[in-house]
This record gives C-alpha cells, structure tokens and sequence, in this order.
C-alpha cells in the first residue's frame, strides 16, 4: 500500500512553536525550539519523539511537511521546486516533462487548478505556493484525497487509515450503513468514510489549504440544466478517445522497466515461472490482461503493437525479444465463458504477445480464502481477492487491466431520461427494441419510456427525498423483474436502495433516511447535471472505490496494476461522447474497435466485443455453497449486529437460502460479508501508522460499542 500525507498548520505553529501530540504549542522551549526541524520534516510528538509516519521518505519539511509511504519506485516520486516556498510534487505515474510541471505549478500560482490534472497517466499532484498548498484528487475516485482537523490546522493524506490513526477516529456508523443501504448515491454517502471526522473530497476537486485553513473547490467545469450541451460530432469524439488512450498506454511504457527482487535460487521440480509465482513475484517486464472482452483486449494490442518494447519481434531493432505477457484466466470450476477463450487464444496469436492461461478451480471460487490485509476501505470485492490473486500472480511487474471501461464508455439506463429533457426521442428506438428483444415482451417499450418519462419529470431534490421515504418505511420494489429490462428499469431514478438494505435493522435504514433528507437541506446541493450524467458518474466513483479496494487487497510485491480507462484524460474524452452514441446497443466495442482501427490493429476474431453469457452469480453462488461453514462461524456473532445494523439470525437464513438456490442479491450477501471482514481486521490490528505516538493512537481505539437503539454518526 502506498499513500502520501502532510499537514497544513496554522501560521502560530509555524513560527517557531512546536505541536505536541496533544496539540498544544510550547513555544518552541520544550524540545530545542525550531532547529533541525526542516530537515526531519516532523513535529514533536509524544515523550519528544518526532511525530512522521513509519516507512515514510520527506518530500519537504515543516512548516507544512508532505510523506510518501509506502513501496514506491524512483520514478514515482517527483519533485520540481521552483523556489523556495514554490515547488510541486507528483506522485504516481505521470507522462509529464519536468518543464511542463513548471508551467503548471505557474498556472497553479493563478489559480488554474485543472493544469494539473490534465497530463497523461494516473498520479497525484500536491503544488506549494508560499503557505497555500494544493492538493488535486482524479475525475474517477481512483485516487482520493482525505483530510481531518489535527492539532490547529489540517493533516491531509490519499489514504482514510493514516488520518484516523492520527487522530484516534472511531467509526462512521452511518457511513457504514449507507454503503449497504445505498451505496451507488452521493447524497448518503456524501464526503464521509468509514471514520468519524476523517472526510474525502469528491472525484473532479481539490484540497486547497492556507496556514491550516480548509477548502475544497472543483476544477471542472459542470454541465448546465438549463441550456443543452452543443451538439458534439461522434467521429471527433472517438477520435478523442483513441489518443487519450494511446497517450495513457504510452506514458505507461515510456516509463523505466522495473524488474522484481532477484530470484533466491532454483527449487527442485521449478522452473522459473513456476517459482516467481510459488513466492509471489511478477514476472519482469509488461503485461495486460486478456479474458477475451473489448476492454482488455484492446489495451493489450495497443500496449503490444506501439512503437518502443514490448512487442519488439525477435530481431528487430535494440532490446528486441521482449513479448507482452497476455494473462487470460480460465475458471474450471464454473462454466461458461468458452466462447471469450477462444476469442482471447486467437487474439495472443500475434507473436508480439506471450499467452499465459491461469487456470483455476475451487480454491479461486469467491469466498474460497476468508484471510487477506487490511485494506484502507471496506468494499466487494474482498471477497474475490483470492480470484483476482491467482490471475495476478502471473502477470508482470507492470500490468495493465481493463477496470473502468464499462463504466466510462457504455450508457446509463438513467441516460435514456436525458434524451427525452434534450428531445431526442427517436435514438431511444434502438436501445428499447433491444430490451424488448431480450426481454420478449411487447409491453417493454411502453415501461422503459414511461420510466424515463418520470425520471425525466422529477427533480434531484423529489428524487432524493423519495428515496428516504422509501428506506425509512422498507418499502423496497424487490420484486421487480429480473434481467436486463428489470435492471433498467430500477437504474431509472435519482438513486435505488442497495441490494443489502433488505437485511438491515430498522436503525441503520433510518439513520440513511435522515442522512439523505439532510443532504437535500444542504445549502447549494445538486447534481448540477442531468439524472443519466448524474449516475453514471456515480457508478463510475463506486467503481473506482472498488477498484483501489481490490489493488490492495492483491497486492503483490513489487507489482503494478494499471487502469487507463480511469485516468483524467480517458474519463474527459469518454465524457465528450455523445449521448445518442453511448445508448446504441453494443456501442462499447464499436468504439474500441474504432479505436483499433485508428491504432493500426484491423485482425479481431469473430464474435469480438460480443457481451459475455457467463454470469457472476454462477461463481458466487458456488463459491458460497464451498464456504458455507466458515460464513455461518463468521456471522455467529458479527460485529455488524454489535454496531446495530443488521440481526445475525436474519443474515445467517439469507446465507443457507441463497446456498440453496433462491433469488437473493448475491451482491448484496457479497456487501454485508466484505464489510464484516473488513471490521474484523480493522480491529484485530496491532500498531499505528506513525511514530511519536502512544501504542494506543490508532484508529477505533476503544473497538465497536454495542448499539441498539440507534445507529450513531459523525455525520
């Protein structure tokens, strides 16, 4: 895990006045004043112990110090300094020259904060200009940014954990409750996290700290209700697409090789494959995932086939042999995805690719290993990391992954609502006759319209207070049809209650309900965009929450995982893609093959981009029936029930139901177990984030006080 924190103190701390633990300024008598402070970057802390965090390198010192944590590589982590009081530093992967990051940290200076943002690559970018730092999030949520009060001022950091050690935060149980009630609604959510007083800054804004003092403001410009977006040409706008994804794909490879620690030594019976994967390691060089599906398929051709290694041919040109490792994982245990497998074989045919099939029986079933690391979130995907681990476990040292492009290219069944505000009536045809299709029923047309009708009638604020409405008395529409028609028709609000709001106590459903009435209380609430942008962006920062979830959960040693789709400049040329576009059925794998085509790459095999017929509830399903025991121990007494949102006996029932075959969510079970794991190692820790702390300074000190009668927030 790998995270960066500083703090922002007040002007009366940085004059010559140390901060204890406790906060309070000695004038700077107690422990030697200001002397050698600069260099250790830290201020005093308990007994006189620097406060910094452990395993940590100083970017620069006080009076507003900045860390980077964590396993990072040398190239990683950059720092360009103007002046003295002007300097800038980026972390993560970023494709900019040292001299364009001076011109944005100029451009910063002025107040022009989207400079930052606007490189290709996934980073974080902190600019310093006297005492006023910036601190830029992403557009996804793929790399937040956290803050809390500490000490006068503000400690801010791009991992919750930290900040709650720092501070000894207990838990959010609201917070906790939204992520099972409603977990795809801002408004429930809001900037809370899983912490109490530990907030987060929403996707596409920045951290702006002045001597302590806290802002948050957006770099992007938002989508106006009351004029139309001028009409956008669909070839221009992939044409957009493709070079963002190719700069995203070669900012990755330009970057130095990094090769994984040295092999110890040979192993009876091993080859080296064999042994790099037995101990954990990647294999050197660049690889992608390939399952067959436009997404992947298409980062790995392009990552193949740009000029530069890999994908030099034996022979040809300096370096040449190095082929890109395609990982394709084949599940043994349940069916039903032959078809992409014989997509992905002819696609790893190209010579300039190195096919690696990872099969996988029972042990990789979801909930086959109910161990793993505490991770910064909760999220649902702790429940597949042993899956996710025996794919990645093949891979290379740099790995690129197809995450995200669901989410930023195909369109919401709430963007149907958005045509009829824009009057576009007639690019509805094709996506409803393609429901009514799959479907088989006449009547789908005359539903899916009225629901977008409705949606397309009703205000953020109704929308949202509806949905309260609905927690608060568990009036949930469970029985709606299943499929694709009963899927769009239940995306086609302001925002639905979350498939494990069923199990929830009573409580925890009202504590949701007054969070979301506050919410459209809140002076200048609104999505200030249409319902469909509205949700997608939504769907996309809960994906990206996941996503960085699943990264630390199957971290592996000396491993990246990269995500293009979900870089800055992918998600803004993705959003300039028109509406009637996104809605045409299929519309995902015309624009990647588009994008291909431009790329060079014409040779796909048949049937590419055709949407898969596996579904994920045949995998759950028997990954549960395999782990039922171990899940019924867990849920015997959960911390779950002692926080007051859920009755043990309700979620055990559920477990045997849905092991037995009954209709339950399946991603709702996968809610409640990861969040339940994710408490237990919470609490099971041992140590703190930082030195110059008493043993006790760690998050939820005091463990999870029983509540009965209602479910606190930090609200």
């Amino acid at each position: 895990m790998r995270w960066l924190v500083g703090w922002s103190s007040t002007a009366a701390g940085a004059l010559g006045g140390s901060v204890g633990y406790d906060g309070r300024h000695d004038g700077g008598a107690a422990y030697g004043g200001q002397e050698g402070r600069e260099a250790q970057g830290g201020q005093v802390g308990y007994e006189g112990e620097t406060l910094q965090p452990v395993g940590s390198q100083l970017l620069w010192g006080d009076p507003d110090p900045l860390w980077a944590v964590g396993d990072w590589r040398p190239d990683e982590v950059r720092v360009v300094k103007v002046d003295a009081q002007t300097r800038i530093a980026v972390l993560g992967t970023c494709g900019a020259t040292d001299e364009q990051l001076r011109v944005g940290l100029f451009a910063a200076r002025g107040g022009a904060l989207r400079h930052l943002t606007a490189w290709p690559g996934s980073y974080t970018a902190i600019a310093q200009v006297g005492r006023r730092i910036t601190v830029c999030g992403d557009l996804a949520g793929a790399r937040p940014v956290f803050h809390t009060p500490w000490a006068g001022g503000t400690a801010y950091a791009t991992a919750a954990l930290p900040l709650a050690d720092l501070v000894e935060a207990n838990l959010d149980f609201g917070h906790l409750a939204a992520l099972l009630a409603a977990p795809d609604v801002p408004a429930a959510l809001h900037d809370s996290t899983p912490y109490d007083g530990v907030r987060r800054i929403p996707p596409g804004h920045a951290l702006i700290l002045r001597a302590g003092a806290r802002e948050v403001a957006g770099y992007e410009p938002v989508a106006s209700l009351a004029v139309a977006a001028p009409p956008a040409d669909p070839d221009s706008a992939v044409d957009a697409v493709r070079d963002a994804l190719i700069e995203a794909v070669r900012a990755r490879l330009s970057a130095p090789r990094h090769v994984p620690d040295i092999d110890p030594g040979p192993v009876p019976g091993m080859g080296p494959a064999e042994r790099r994967a037995a101990r954990g390691m990647p294999v050197p060089g660049i690889g992608a995932d390939l399952s067959g599906g436009p997404a992947s398929g298409t980062l790995a051709l392009l990552a193949a086939g740009l000029p530069g290694m890999p994908g030099t041919l034996l022979g040809h040109g300096t370096g040449a042999g190095e082929r890109l490792v395609a990982v394709t994982f084949n599940d043994l245990a349940v069916g039903g995805r032959e078809a992409e497998l014989e997509r992905a074989g002819a696609l790893a045919a190209n010579p300039r690719l190195h096919h690696v099939v990872v099969a996988g029986g029972e042990e990789t079933l979801p909930y086959a290993d109910l161990d793993g690391p505490l991770t910064d979130e909760p999220g649902p995907s702790l429940v597949l990391a042993a899956r996710h681990r025996a794919r990645l476990a093949a891979g290379s040292a740099d790995h690129f992954t197809g995450y995200g492009a669901r989410q930023v290219l195909d369109a919401h069944p709430a963007r149907l609502a958005d045509l009829l505000m824009d009057r576009k009536r007639r690019h509805l045809v094709r996506p409803v006759a393609a429901l009514t299709k799959a479907d088989g029923s006449v009547l789908v047309p005359a539903r899916v319209y009225g629901a977008a009708r409705r949606l397309a009638r009703t205000s953020y604020r109704a929308g949202v207070e509806g949905l309260a409405e609905r927690l608060l008395h568990r009036s949930f529409s469970f029985d709606d049809p299943s499929g694709a028609v009963g899927a769009s028709l239940a995306a086609l609000t302001w925002g639905g209650a979350g498939p494990a709001a069923r199990w929830l106590t009573g409580e925890a459903l009202a504590e949701v309900s007054v969070r979301l009435q506050g919410a459209t209380h809140r002076t200048g609430v609104g999505p200030g965009q249409r319902p469909g942008d509205y949700r997608a962006r939504a769907a996309l920062t809960r994906h990206a929450m996941d996503l960085r979830v699943l990264e630390q959960a199957v971290e592996i040693r000396s491993q990246r995982l990269h995500a293009p789709f979900l870089d800055n400049q992918v998600v803004r040329a993705c959003r300039a893609l028109p509406e009637t576009l996104r809605v045409q059925p299929g519309a995902r794998a015309a624009i990647l093959r588009t994008v291909l085509k431009g790329a060079g790459v014409t040779d796909l095999p048949h049937g590419w981009g055709a949407p898969s017929q596996a579904s994920a509830d045949a995998a759950a399903r028997a990954g549960l029936r395999m782990a039922m025991d171990p899940l019924l121990t867990l849920f015997e007494a959960p911390l779950l029930a002692e926080a007051g949102l859920i009755e043990a006996r309700v979620v055990r029932k559920a477990l045997r139901a849905a092991a037995a075959g009954e209709p339950l969510p399946l991603d709702g079970l996968a809610d409640l177990i990861s969040l339940e794991l994710w408490l237990r190692r919470l609490l099971s820790r041992r140590g703190t984030c930082w030195t110059g702390t008493p043993a006790r300074a760690r998050a939820v000190p005091a463990g999870i006080a029983p509540q009965r009668r209602a479910v606190s927030s930090g609200g």
